[in-house]
């Protein structure tokens, strides 16, 4: 795993290298091992490096001998090791061990087609001086990240959007497009990003730049067709668990220790399961707590530990500990967020390298691609309910989904009906599934500033994400829908994002994800969704699948989303008062009055609400951490402006000024 960075000049001009160790500088804690520089003419390279495979040999940029191939890249390709061997059967020889040399062959053998190749997860720059151009791609789930602005002349690219603002000419600007798709769907949809004039490369998706010219393609799509052929349920258990032993096992190939996160779920459960019973690794686990009971699953991680018998650490998080870390945890996420939810996972990914580990297996992406989520669930009760709208007994089966939602359980159906959205009009709805949460996530949207509102007035989210729907969307079963909309928008721009890359890389750890196989993907997508889902018994197969490897208290137990305490960690009831200075200053009228995006009397009202410990439900949670993290965003990014994280010394209030 490491940071990259790039410019390609369109007016041939040379590359400066200062230039290019000023971007490299940013990114160091992506790549403390090693860094480098290598510029050709109009185009030069930089990387630095966190060195997994071949310590010594693997040092980029990489050059083939001819030096007609030059590479920068960021992460994995678990398979080189079935790669180099193809390749040395056509003649290809090799001066190292890395993964990073496999794709210089193959891209010589094959191309821009050799990601078709490929089982990882990568974001990569291959200069080819043959063809004067430069071949860029993203790994198929967008689990690296590859971002890029044109400026003048030249287009620059890297791992992260500091490294791009590193450049004096790249703008620093909100995109207000952007705020508004990520205050309806909790992330921009790519390529744009939060800030203007800086684009991600999407998913699945490669580039070619020649000429100060882009063309971009998708190499590879999700396609949800399930399979109702007359397999067993046996049949597709066998599969999936051959599937998910052989994507564990090629993701612990590394020269160093490999870690595990095991939170207590199903998920990581059945990744450290499969390590301790299908691999001779040492299987070393570690976990987040918190003080607060509402978001501990700690009894649950020690079941699992002592049942797989792991070398286990925990990380114990407070509310103080959240809002502390939490303008750091905004510096790497480079967007807003809705959630505090990626705190812990800084803290936890710290606790994970403080031990010496540099790589730990997660288990996400299994809810997306087996079936998880509550959200299909509840989108499954709406639709029975929709058959019987006037029903009073149908509505109750929400509450039953929703039991640590306390706000909720006290709602009359009639709220319910209104808030779940059971409507004639909305049951054809390409998002009908997504409907009530990006209705109550749009509601922030009332706390946008009079101007923001206005140049937003003809701007509908909705709109541009069906435009981006493949011509297959409604063919496809509604439960299927659900998946592809949670496996192209929410997780790779905030569960693998957000929450994952930028937290473990954050502290220098490379997480890996079984789960993201494309082969377990690919097969997923065939998988009937009667075995998905089972009534309401949601991931029936993978359950069924790992019935041996997981004990039943943790495969039956009552679904509980990774969550973590979102306004407490910045607002003390007792004292009535900011935790944190950079909170007070923040959300201060003056400073929200100069950044222009949020109304100050709202926001103000807000803050008194919470400070007087007055019920808060789900939307003021998530409007506090979003005009917070907003805030902290523009502060850091766009002013360059450090915070203080030292906690307030009164309990006066924020002030009304």
């Amino acid at each position: 795993m490491c940071g990259i960075a790039g410019i390609i000049r369109s007016d041939q001009a040379p590359v400066e290298q200062s230039e290019l160790q000023a971007m490299i500088e940013t990114l160091n804690h992506r790549g403390p091992d090693a860094s480098g520089i290598s510029t050709f003419g109009a185009v030069g390279f930089a990387h630095s490096r966190l060195s997994i495979v071949d310590l010594a040999g693997g040092l980029q940029p990489m050059q083939t001998p001819d030096g007609l191939l030059t590479i920068t890249f960021n992460g994995e390709i678990f398979n080189h090791i079935e790669l180099r061997a193809q390749l040395k059967n056509k003649g290809y020889e090799f001066r190292t061990h890395s993964d990073t040399e496999v794709i210089l062959h193959m891209y010589a053998e094959y191309g821009p087609e050799c990601v078709q190749h490929f089982n990882g997860q990568w974001a990569f720059a291959i200069h080819d001086r043959k063809r004067q151009e430069v071949f860029l791609s993203r790994d198929r789930m967008g689990i690296r990240p590859l971002v890029y602005s044109q400026t003048q002349g030249r287009l620059c690219f890297a791992s992260e959007v500091k490294a791009l603002f590193a450049l004096p000419d790249v703008k620093r600007e909100v995109d207000l497009k952007a705020l508004n798709e990520l205050f309806t769907f909790w992330s921009p949809l790519p390529p744009r990003t939060f800030f203007a004039g800086v684009n991600e490369l999407p998913p699945a998706h490669s580039m070619i730049v020649k000429n100060g010219q882009i063309k971009i393609w998708q190499y590879w799509h999700l396609d949800y067709q399930p399979n109702e052929e007359s397999r067993s349920l046996d049949d597709w258990a066998d599969e999936l668990r051959e599937l998910l032993i052989n994507a564990t096992q090629l993701r612990l190939r590394a020269d160093v220790s490999v870690g595990a996160y095991l939170s207590g779920g199903l998920d990581s459960s059945v990744t450290a399961a499969i390590i301790r019973n299908y691999t001779n690794a040492p299987l070393n686990t570690f976990s987040v707590n918190f003080n607060d009971k509402d978001y501990d699953e700690s009894s649950y991680q020690q079941e699992m530990i002592r049942e797989l018998g792991t070398d286990h650490q925990t990380v114990c998080c407070s509310y103080e500990d959240i809002g502390r870390i939490f303008p750091t945890v905004i510096q790497h996420t480079e967007k807003p967020v809705l959630r505090t939810a990626p705190a812990p996972m800084y803290l936890l990914s710290k606790l994970v390298r403080d031990s010496q580990f540099k790589v730990v297996m997660t288990g996400e992406g299994a809810d997306e691609v087996l079936g998880g989520y509550d959200l299909f669930k509840e989108t499954k009760i709406r639709r029975f309910w929709s058959r019987q709208p006037d029903s009073a007994i149908r509505p109750l089966l929400l509450k039953r989904l929703y039991p640590y939602m306390k706000n909720l359980q006290a709602q009359s159906p009639a709220y319910l009906k209104a808030f779940f959205k059971i409507r004639e009009d909305e049951l054809d709805s390409p998002f009908f599934s997504h409907l009530p949460r990006w209705d109550l996530t749009a509601k922030l949207k009332s706390f946008f500033s009079n101007d923001v509102k206005h140049q937003l007035v003809n701007q509908d989210p909705l709109t541009d994400f069906e435009s981006q729907l493949p011509g297959q969307f409604s063919e496809w079963p509604s439960f299927c829908q659900a998946q592809y909309l949670e496996s192209i928008n929410l997780m790779p721009g905030y569960i693998l994002s957000s929450q994952g890359d930028r937290m473990a890389m954050g502290n220098s750890i490379e997480g890996r994800f079984p789960f993201l196989d494309y082969r377990v993907v690919e097969f997923a997508s065939r998988v009937p969704v009667r075995f998905k889902m089972n009534g309401l018994n949601e991931k029936y197969l993978l359950k069924y699948a790992m019935r041996d490897l997981i004990p039943d208290s943790i495969r039956k137990r009552p679904k509980q989303p990774y969550r973590a305490p979102d306004a407490h960690s910045f607002i003390n009831t007792e004292t009535q008062s900011a935790r944190f200075e950079y909170v007070n200053h923040l959300l201060s009228a003056e400073k929200l009055q100069d950044n222009g995006l949020f109304q100050p009397e709202a926001v103000q009202r807000l803050v008194k609400k919470m400070e007087q410990g007055r019920a808060i439900g789900t939307r003021d949670n998530m409007a506090l951490v979003g005009i917070l993290s907003t805030q902290l965003l523009v502060e850091q990014m766009i002013h360059g402006q450090a915070v203080s994280t030292n906690p307030t010394r009164h309990s006066s209030a924020i002030a009304l000024t």
